[in-house]
């Protein structure tokens, strides 16, 4: 069998933008969205003509953004089958799609089932209505509550829920409260991210106003350690810096990020890394739909990576995995690029361990990722 590769679709809609967010994404016109899916649906035929993809099936799909649900439910039905109709879907692909709590009906959420949807991801962010405020989180923790319902009754036997710490006013106790109410709903798979300020947002003009404090480091490691005693206590296992999943639940997909993968993007701003080529689409509606208008994909930049470079971004990757990587990949890429002394420290500071051949981050080094991943690149 030719290799499977991952699907990310970028739907660049949402009904506005939270204070957070610095994705690309555009509000939701159904005109703009019209416009949207005629050069999806171009782009799509396009890429299954190429070389380095046609004939290879898919072993998973994922529908992000920005808000995919923020387009009605046969449009997005209408994409998965256009991707049928040009790609092949193994057995037991794994289909995602995120969805705002708010945007979708139990009725929608059946649809999207007998369309071929396998897993639905519901931003919660946090269950505390007056921590969605504060960051511009057009959403009631009520609407979770029930998108999570509808989504078992509609039949979804894998559900995750996104959500954030650190939020402005939040406490370790209402982040517990959240995690709590979180668990109770018995979701196959959560995903747990410490709230960054990117530049541009508007949460990074409330900081630099003075309007809101910046995360404060210090609550946001005691908010993520009490997250990963109270999740494993649950019966998750956290697979990667950010993700718990049920058994057999770990998101297929993200993997692919994480273990040095192929996936084609679609969208404006998409990124993709296939037959050894990373490559972006345009972060710009207009230009992603001229581009394609004219048949030409809309390419931003693209690389052919060298050997060194490939082994670099499979640790860099591979080192948010609670499994770690090989500890011999880890010493060839140290030689590649002068890293030695970096790894020492790292190993002096307690940052990374060895255990059976593999190097793997500590606990104290997960609080640091991004630091060890700065001094490996």
């Amino acid at each position: 069998m030719s290799r499977p590769f991952g699907l990310y679709v970028h739907i660049p809609f949402c009904r506005r933008r939270c204070d957070f967010c610095a994705f690309y994404l555009e509000v939701h016109h159904p005109a703009a969205a019209g416009r949207f899916l005629a050069a999806l649906h171009t782009e799509i035929a396009l890429h299954a003509r190429q070389e380095a993809i046609q004939g290879r099936p898919l072993s998973s799909v994922y529908f992000g953004g920005g808000t995919p649900t923020a387009l009605e439910t046969s449009d997005l039905t209408g994409i998965l089958d256009g991707i049928r109709n040009h790609f092949d879907l193994l057995p037991d692909c794994e289909v995602t799609i995120e969805a705002h709590p708010s945007t979708v009906t139990m009725n929608d959420l059946s649809t999207l089932l007998g369309a071929g949807f396998t897993r639905v991801s519901f931003g919660a962010e946090s269950m505390e209505d007056t921590e969605l405020a504060r960051i511009g989180r057009s959403a009631l923790a009520g609407e979770t509550v029930t998108a999570v319902r509808h989504a078992r009754r509609a039949g979804f036997t894998n559900v995750n829920l996104d959500l954030m710490y650190g939020l402005p006013g939040q406490s370790v106790a209402s982040w517990l409260s959240t995690l709590e109410q979180c668990l109770d709903l018995t979701p196959s798979h959560l995903s747990c991210y410490a709230l960054t300020i990117e530049p541009g947002t508007a949460l990074a003009s409330d900081v630099e106003s003075g309007r809101c404090l910046p995360p404060d480091e210090g609550l946001q490691v005691a908010m993520e350690q009490a997250a990963d005693a109270t999740v494993h206590e649950a019966g998750y296992i956290r697979y990667e810096i950010s993700n718990y999943a049920k058994p057999d639940r770990m998101c297929r997909h993200n993997l692919l990020y994480w273990t040095h993968g192929e996936y084609l993007g679609l969208g404006p701003s998409a990124q993709s890394f296939v037959d050894g080529s990373r490559f972006g689409k345009t972060a710009d509606l207009n230009i992603y739909q001229r581009d394609l208008a004219a048949q030409r994909l809309p390419l931003s930049d693209h690389a052919v990576l060298s050997d060194p470079e490939k082994l670099r971004d499979s640790v860099i990757f591979g080192l948010r995995l609670l499994q770690g990587i090989p500890t011999a990949s880890l010493s060839a890429h140290s030689g590649n690029y002068g890293h030695e002394h970096a790894l020492k420290h790292l190993r002096e500071e307690r940052l990374i361990e060895e255990v059976d051949r593999y190097t793997r981050l500590t606990a104290k080094g997960r609080l640091y990722a991004d630091h060890v991943a700065e001094l490996l690149y």
